[in-house]
């Protein structure tokens, strides 16, 4: 469960700029959303295709006066997203029952979704309709979709050729519809009742389709029916089951079948954890709780650890349990019996599980609350148990609100990438992401001065601009990376607290130390520097792959004289490098590419030209980067860094601005 968090926010904002800055936070996604006046008490529910957008909406200014009495009289928003709007519907309908808020009787008609009525009369109809009588008539439904309700009973009556009158007297000639073939006119007589019987016995085993069997069954009908000859009924079958699937949409919010169950699943972010539990009674979901909490124990441990606590009465416990693990599961249906002298029959969800995608769909909608319930929470307060941690072990001089990471990212030396990435407070700040498109690795590998190239060009900019400088760097690498950033800052002056996070054992690691810090597996300050390490290696590897994308096409075998696209393919397929295809012989090249001897001799001569220009500049680059290694202090090299920065800024703004549609997504 989603809600405002008062003592989160500012003491200067007003009750209104607190619920405005919840709408602003929440997700863009379909849910339902409740406000809650200062007692707690549920005042209102509605549903929402996007509930960032309709949460904001109540704050836009020329509101009619019953919203704006409805913010005013309200303390809290909470909101329950779902997995689509279908569900919302459902939901929403149940809660309104549930809570009959004060609200949703002025703002909403308050009424039920729909149901389709089959009448328990000699020639029956059927309609719409939202009252329930008890008379014998047969009900389907509830549909949420009202319009598709309503082209679902035209369709049956272009189909069925039933009766429309609203009252049924007999009479001596049969009305319009039955001249024009919608009506087999049973006021007149003109049709056997169990002509008309049979019809409706269809209609109704349509609305009754339930599974996937039950669709083969009147398929199977249709197909033998054709078989007679009888291809009117065939007709009508296979026109049902088209028109059936307007209303089919398969939801876990409300289903058939009048099960008791649970769905269980969590979200992790070190020590907080949060579990969304959905309770299914009698097909509906009538709730879903949200318990946020503090915990040391395994992720093996943690479910089990969380449904001891909470399934304190028998009455709470449902006939099922659906979790998405089977650790600790056998000891707690064991426990359930002892304690409780009750049956639960705990699922753990995989694919041989009986109807897999609806109890896995479900489990992903309560996951997805978690999680959301995570970011909601890190986001409102910050991350600062996680950011006072690590001032602490680091013996940082101040809080690191402000976080760089980098990464890079190359494939066997091509295309190199340096990822910038910025957490403010514990969290992404994405419109201050960037990458570096490396120009001293070009061509081989050498991750020490890629981290030198791409620190130098941020952070020289970032001086000769007069910007703000981050309260840590981290680097996604171990000591060689860190001493390498390390002498950059050091030749431009510069006194930023530098640490690197080693993917094998998470050691972090400071400038010149020889023994790095490690920091136990649930720690809140690893588990941030795994956020942003994580993240600096998922943006440069990203934008990797789209250079790749865009350049792979070319291959150095297209520039030789005499090789098109088709030959181009028959060396990249035997040869791979242009190295290799120095080493062979020119009579097999010759073969290979069905060519005279002078052309496959012309051909080797041009790659041995080639290939040797590429080992002779990367000879050079690869020099004078060892002699630039030696002098990161002197002012000579202080300006070629200077350089780089002024010549890459046109590309860093570049890159920025793209950056920033990705923050705004």
């Amino acid at each position: 469960m989603h809600s405002t968090d008062q003592q989160s926010n500012s003491l200067d904002l007003s009750p209104r700029e607190i619920l405005h800055q919840t709408a602003l936070k929440a997700p863009n996604q379909s849910g339902i959303y409740m406000w809650r006046n200062k007692d707690g008490t549920v005042i209102y529910v509605g549903k929402a295709k996007n509930l960032k957008n309709r949460l904001t909406s109540y704050f836009s200014p020329n509101k009619d006066i019953k919203t704006r009495l409805l913010v005013s009289h309200a303390s809290s928003i909470e909101y329950i997203t779902t997995n689509n709007e279908y569900e919302a519907f459902l939901l929403e309908n149940n809660l309104i029952k549930k809570y009959s808020p004060k609200y949703n009787i002025n703002l909403k008609d308050g009424k039920s979704y729909p149901v389709l009525r089959v009448t328990s009369e000699k020639y029956p109809r059927l309609f719409k309709t939202r009252n329930i009588v008890q008379d014998g008539s047969r009900y389907f439904g509830p549909f949420p979709d009202a319009s598709a309700l309503d082209t679902f009973i035209d369709t049956l009556y272009e189909i069925y050729p039933l009766r429309h009158c609203k009252r049924f007297h007999e009479k001596s000639s049969p009305c319009m519809y039955y001249h024009i073939g919608r009506c087999l006119a049973p006021c007149s007589k003109e049709v056997a009742q169990s002509t008309y019987t049979e019809f409706i016995e269809e209609i109704c085993t349509l609305l009754e389709s339930k599974d996937l069997e039950t669709e083969k069954k009147l398929e199977n009908q249709m197909k033998e029916a054709a078989a007679r000859l009888d291809f009117e009924k065939a007709a009508r079958l296979r026109d049902g089951l088209r028109a059936l699937s307007v209303l089919k949409n398969q939801n876990i919010v409300e289903g058939f079948d009048g099960d008791d169950r649970d769905y269980i699943a969590s979200w992790r972010e070190g020590e907080l954890c949060s579990f969304t539990v959905l309770k299914i009674r009698a097909g509906k979901l009538l709730g879903r709780d949200n318990y946020r909490t503090v915990s040391l124990a395994e992720d093996t441990d943690l479910l089990a650890e969380f449904m001891g606590a909470f399934y304190t009465e028998k009455e709470s416990i449902p006939p099922s349990i659906y979790v998405p693990t089977k650790e600790g599961m056998e000891i707690m249906s064991k426990w359930f019996y002892e304690s409780y002298k009750t049956k639960c029959n705990i699922v753990f969800v995989e694919e041989k599980v009986q109807n897999f995608k609806l109890h896995n769909a479900a489990l992903q909608m309560a996951r997805q609350n978690a999680h959301e319930d995570i970011i909601r929470t890190m986001r409102d307060r910050g991350d600062f148990p996680a950011m006072e941690e690590l001032k602490k072990v680091l013996n940082l001089p101040q809080l690191p609100k402000r976080i760089e990471g980098f990464d890079i990212a190359h494939i066997g030396g091509k295309f190199p990438v340096a990822s910038l990435i910025s957490f403010y407070n514990g969290n992404p700040d994405k419109k201050n992401y960037r990458y570096f498109r490396l120009k001293t690795t070009d061509g081989f590998i050498d991750d020490f001065q890629s981290m030198r190239e791409a620190t130098s060009r941020r952070y020289s900019r970032l001086v000769n601009e007069g910007k703000d400088l981050p309260d840590l760097i981290l680097i996604d690498g171990g000591i060689g990376q860190v001493n390498a950033v390390d002498g950059v800052l050091k030749s431009l002056g510069l006194d930023i607290p530098i640490a690197g996070l080693a993917k094998r054992d998470e050691e972090i690691w400071r400038p010149h130390t020889s023994e790095p810090v490690c920091l136990p597996k649930r720690s809140d300050a690893l588990r941030l520097l795994q956020r942003v390490r994580d993240e600096t290696h998922r943006f440069a590897t990203s934008r990797n792959q789209e250079l790749r994308t865009k350049e792979n096409t070319i291959t150095p075998f297209i520039k030789l004289p005499g090789i098109g696209a088709q030959k181009d393919k028959i060396l990249m397929k035997k040869y791979g490098t242009l190295e290799e295809l120095c080493k062979a012989p020119e009579a097999e090249i010759a073969e290979l590419l069905h060519m005279r001897a002078a052309a496959a001799s012309e051909l080797l001569l041009a790659a041995k030209n080639m290939f040797s220009k590429q080992t002779e500049k990367k000879n050079e680059q690869s020099k004078s980067l060892q002699e630039a290694g030696t002098t990161w202090q002197n002012a000579a090299h202080y300006k070629m860094i200077n350089d780089w920065a002024l010549e890459a800024a046109a590309s860093d703004e570049e890159a920025g601005e793209d950056e920033k549609d990705e923050g705004n997504s």
